[in-house]
């Protein structure tokens, strides 16, 4: 039997293994822009104070929708109103990051990936 590269019988060696691999790589690469592209679509509700501040949170980190009971708008307590808002966005961020966690774990395997 004829010896190839680097003495490997076959001529190229561990190239196959190496082309193989490109194209595994190639394929998780489209998977994980098909569901960078789900999670933008994605709209997380976050919710503050009892329900009375409601937001809907996209993928893409912007705030879609926004619901403020009437009885939560103090003007002698704006304060309280932003803190409700940033509680609301919160929650629904941690919950946003859990599922796209979640779904880029299904394609990377839990790898993690340098983006």
């Amino acid at each position: 039997m004829a010896k190839g590269f680097k003495g490997m019988p076959g001529g190229m060696g561990g190239m196959g293994n190496m082309g193989n691999l490109m194209a595994q790589a190639q394929k998780m690469q489209r998977e994980l822009e098909l569901v960078q592209q789900e999670i933008k679509q994605l709209r997380i509700p976050g919710t503050a104070g009892g329900d009375k501040v409601k937001i809907v949170l996209g993928g893409d980190h912007k705030i879609y929708n926004m619901e403020i009971a009437p009885e939560v708008i103090d003007p002698d307590d704006s304060e309280m109103l932003a803190d409700l808002i940033v509680a609301a966005y919160n929650q629904a961020s941690e919950e946003l990051e859990n599922k796209s966690a979640e779904m880029m774990n299904r394609v990377t395997g839990g790898v993690k990936m340098p983006f």
